[in-house]
């Protein structure tokens, strides 16, 4: 009676498991790109609006607490605390009046990550491009809205 119990208990066993395995994942939504990328290119207009304003804490705000950013020609800074930092030295030190403006250029997505790469000018207060480059931004959905983990940028202006 036992064994019989155990291989009905084990044939049960069986069949939940493969089935479990057989059975097709449940589909991810689709990501509406359009909509995606009008809501990157909106983060990206609120870090132009944060520097111009010299607000470090608006600038931050486009960072999770454990983002990494890589910058030319000095070593990655960890974590928000860390970004804010040198975002608001650069940002008081900067008498210039010269703006940046990022732009999507082109974006990917998967389930509830998005990777940017973009293009940015800046330009002096006489309407003058100053330099110019790219920038990889990799974005994860945390608590229902998409923040910066991951940035590293470039210039393609030539050194002076």
């Amino acid at each position: 009676m036992k064994s019989k119990f155990l291989i009905v208990a084990l044939s049960g066993l069986s069949a939940l498991f493969f089935s479990a395995c057989t059975t097709p994942a449940e589909e991810a939504k689709p990501i509406d790109m359009d909509k995606l990328k009008v809501e990157i290119q909106a983060l990206e207009d609120a870090y132009a609006a944060a520097e111009k304003a010299k607000d470090a804490d608006g600038v931050v705000a486009y960072y999770s607490q454990d983002a990494v950013s890589y910058s030319r020609n000095e070593a990655p800074l960890s974590g928000a605390a860390a970004i804010k930092e040198k975002i608001a030295k650069r940002l008081a030190s900067d008498t210039t009046g010269n703006t940046s403006v990022y732009k999507v250029v082109d974006l990917f997505a998967e389930g509830n990550s998005a990777t940017e790469i973009g293009s940015w000018t800046t330009i002096n207060p006489a309407g003058a491009e100053v330099e110019k480059g790219y920038y990889m931004s990799f974005f994860q959905k945390r608590d229902g809205k998409y923040v910066c983990v991951r940035d590293m940028n470039v210039t393609t202006t030539p050194a002076k």
